[in-house]
């Protein structure tokens, strides 16, 4: 009895390892797939996954996920595709568009030259101002696209942040002016050197100043701390947290009789993800802050 005893303990141990080391080979298989499956959704690839478990089960498992990545494939592609002809078609329209645009203001500009009567001489200045709309949405439209084509490479280089940020209020001056805006300027006592495209900074200091000019309710705090963040500030009693929320958005407008294209901030943002900083806004007690943070040197 003694010995039955211990063959069946012997046996239930046997078995039990058996088990124990199925249920390993499974997690290992496991793994294996979601490892296999992490790395063929990052990287473009048409290597599918293989696993070297001998288990039919998990191998139906990795069967079945390899399905679901080619069809995963071919979705991306036809988007990437879809994408790229949308890009160039946009490139292309605002291309074709610059020249006729740039006539019709050209002629617009002669014939308010021309003796006319004042109620032609409003009509001209309307057609005017449209015209004019029209043709910065198409410059916004082809600066867009160049943008973020793939073929877009800036140059980095040591870059003076303050410097730059300097020149760009600086070239604002009139326009500033022009609204009674005159900037509340702090930027940080020892310089802030990044590694960045110089013209794409300035770029984005250019469109958040354009953003200020069209939002701000007379004022504007512009700072700059030597962790590499600049904060614009200003008071917006005319927004509210849904349009802030929605200011990176492209062509979204808040207001469409302030000639904005809606393309100024989605430049902004796509230039900064571009040298892998972030920007950021936030509307607290009608005030509208636009941060900056730049990528550590």
């Amino acid at each position: 009895m003694e010995m039955w005893l211990w063959v069946s303990a012997s046996m239930m141990a046997i078995i039990i390892i058996l088990l124990l080391l199925k249920v390993y080979a499974l997690q290992s298989a496991a793994k294996e797939i979601e490892s296999a499956f992490a790395d063929r959704l990052i990287t473009d690839t048409n290597t599918l996954i293989d696993i070297s478990s001998a288990d039919r089960t998990m191998r139906r498992l990795a069967n079945s996920i390899n399905i679901q990545l080619r069809k995963l494939r071919e979705e991306r592609h036809r988007f990437e595709q879809g994408d790229m002809e949308l890009k160039n078609a946009v490139t292309n329209i605002s291309h074709d568009l610059r020249t006729p645009l740039t006539a019709i203001c050209g002629y617009l500009d002669l014939l308010e030259a021309e003796q006319m009567t004042e109620k032609a001489k409003r009509y001209i200045h309307i057609i005017q101002n449209r015209a004019e709309l029209l043709s910065q949405l198409t410059e916004e439209l082809f600066r867009y696209s160049i943008i973020i084509s793939p073929e877009n490479s800036g140059i980095s280089e040591a870059v003076n942040v303050g410097g730059v940020l300097e020149e760009s209020i600086a070239s604002f001056y009139t326009a500033l002016k022009e609204r009674n805006i005159a900037p509340n300027i702090q930027i940080a006592e020892e310089k802030v050197i990044r590694t960045l495209d110089r013209s794409a900074l300035a770029r984005v200091f250019s469109n958040l100043l354009n953003n200020a000019i069209k939002y701000s309710d007379g004022d504007l705090d512009i700072t700059l701390s030597q962790t590499g963040s600049i904060i614009f500030a200003n008071t917006a009693s005319g927004l509210n947290e849904v349009q802030v929320g929605r200011l990176f958005d492209r062509f979204y407008t808040v207001e469409a009789a302030r000639k904005s294209t809606g393309l100024g901030l989605t430049i902004a943002r796509t230039l900064m993800e571009q040298m892998n900083g972030t920007i950021s806004a936030e509307y607290q007690n009608d005030k509208l802050s636009i941060t900056i943070v730049l990528p550590e040197e």
